[in-house]
């Protein structure tokens, strides 16, 4: 039986998965997981293991920032601001144009290249390191992929710091 065709950001982040041998695939959900609790209750595990991903705008230059966080924190901007400047909000649009991904299923891999403009710049927040196990987002509000905190650290280069709510 053929594996059916999954939408182009779920390739494109199977593919980068390939690319950087991580040993785990991404995998489709038969239920569309587009907040941190679906996917939390899709995956029978902690909320806090679901890698959240929120997108901001940075108003000096608008470079599309990215924080990599768990499912049941908050990102506090205020924090977030002391890093990397005033932020605004990013609209859905904004977010597929500048990450190739729709809300709901943002990967910390795999983005669309756009001419002339630099990839999300990407934080993880230190909570994740709470999990040995956490689920990050693979380019769809149906896919996911497993991997620990130091894996997403070695797969993104992303620096690892403290920004959510208190």
């Amino acid at each position: 039986m053929n594996e059916p065709v999954r939408p182009e950001g779920f390739q494109r982040v199977s593919a980068a998965l390939t690319r950087l041998r991580h040993p785990e695939p991404a995998r489709w959900l038969e239920v569309s997981a587009r907040t941190a609790q679906e996917a939390a209750d899709a995956l029978g595990v902690a909320l806090g293991q679901i890698a959240k991903s929120v997108v901001f705008r940075r108003k000096a230059d608008d470079t599309a920032v990215l924080v990599i966080t768990s499912g049941d924190k908050r990102v506090d901007e205020a924090r977030l601001k002391a890093l990397t400047g005033p932020l605004g909000r990013a609209d859905a649009d904004y977010v597929k144009a500048r990450t190739g991904f729709s809300i709901g299923g943002v990967s910390p891999t795999g983005f669309a290249p756009v001419d002339g403009l630099a990839p999300p710049q990407l934080y993880i927040d230190r909570e994740l390191f709470r999990f040995e196990l956490i689920w990050a987002a693979a380019g769809h509000p149906n896919g996911v992929f497993p991997l620990s905190p130091q894996q997403l650290v070695a797969m993104t280069g992303a620096p690892v710091i403290d920004v959510v709510q208190t």
